[in-house]
């Protein structure tokens, strides 16, 4: 979101009341004024500050697999941003890569999901997908993530900048994992609170045809380019900066809004702007390709990216996963 500076100040008195807000309803959760219900097994949040992508996602993607992996018994909570019918781009995703492996609760309130997949079978571990502000649902560990490529210290609060909190809030972080950024990021978070910051890398694995459920190819495999590239997520920009990144040639690109849903005029604009442009096909993201459904069928191919990412120190991360989640809730490590 970036607001011209007029608009922005004169949206900045509705940012001093919403930070008051945010910042009152932090505090009665702190001195428990406001209480937190508690599922049976353990949770995990996984959130961020601002509006946008910073990479939740293949963060709850990857400790899906990593709890998985050691065999035990996952379930992820979501709103379903934007969806409908108890889903979203967002929460198909997850599924289409976890294939079946994992419970799915999807709605605003995160603890009666929570509830009832307990109900129907035990879990040991919960992941709150963007659980950072949902503060009515106990975690045992907080896992905030923040856009290396993003000065926060620029940022204004909603609704003139894209703050969902104060940067002070970072404090109630357990573990910081900073993204495309290889830095100790620019936080003002006060000096009594020391953060585990890690640090993460997009990685592509490949891409799929649109449509198609065909291995993943190399970026040689989907043809010399250029290619249009498209998509409607929170941080536009760092996907095609991934894309030249990863030599994707790139001959034209077009934003949509967050999780916006395509329509055939979209692809029919989409297609016009690629054959002016001179590309062969299309590249996207996988949240885009959740929204593509029902368009029909492009003149041009749709390559999609699939990505995950890479911890600069693993082992570390994992050690200090495990320490926060064998301290008793609410106790500092």
């Amino acid at each position: 979101m970036n607001l011209p500076l007029l608009l922005r100040l004169l949206l900045w008195p509705l940012s001093l009341a919403y930070g008051g807000h945010v910042r009152v309803r932090a505090w009665l959760y702190e001195k428990r004024w406001l209480k937190q219900k508690h599922l049976r097994g353990k949770v995990i949040s996984v959130g961020n500050l601002t509006v946008g992508g910073t990479g939740k996602t293949p963060m709850v993607l990857w400790l899906a697999e990593h709890f998985l992996g050691k065999g035990k018994r996952v379930a992820i909570l979501s709103r379903g941003y934007r969806g409908a019918g108890g889903t979203s781009d967002e929460v198909e995703l997850m599924k289409h890569r976890l294939q079946g492996r994992v419970a799915f609760g999807v709605g605003k309130n995160r603890f009666a999901e929570g509830h009832r997949i307990e109900q129907q079978q035990p879990v040991d571990l919960f992941l709150l997908d963007d659980g950072f502000q949902h503060l009515p649902l106990a975690r045992n560990l907080d896992i905030l993530m923040l856009d290396g490529s993003r000065k926060l210290n620029d940022q204004w609060l909603l609704p003139s900048g894209v703050l969902r909190e104060p940067i002070s809030a970072c404090r109630r972080a357990d573990i910081l994992v900073v993204t495309r950024k290889t830095e100790r990021p620019d936080i003002e978070a006060g000096d009594a609170h020391k953060y585990s910051i890690f640090y993460a890398q997009p990685r592509l694995l490949g891409f799929r045809r649109h449509g198609e459920q065909s291995a993943l190819l190399y970026v040689s495999e989907i043809g010399h380019g250029p290619f249009f590239a498209f998509c409607g997520i929170g941080n536009p920009q760092a996907f095609f900066n991934d894309l030249s990144h990863w030599h994707v040639p790139v001959a034209g690109q077009s934003i949509f809004r967050d999780h916006h849903r395509y329509t055939a005029s979209d692809l029919r604009r989409l297609e016009e702007s690629a054959q002016s442009a001179g590309a062969i096909g299309f590249v996207t993201t996988e949240k885009d390709a959740e929204n593509l459904g029902g368009v029909g069928t492009p003149a041009l191919p749709i390559f999609v990216a699939a990505i995950d990412f890479v911890l600069t120190a693993e082992s570390e991360f994992i050690a200090a996963l495990e320490r926060k989640l064998q301290l008793p809730r609410g106790a500092q490590a």
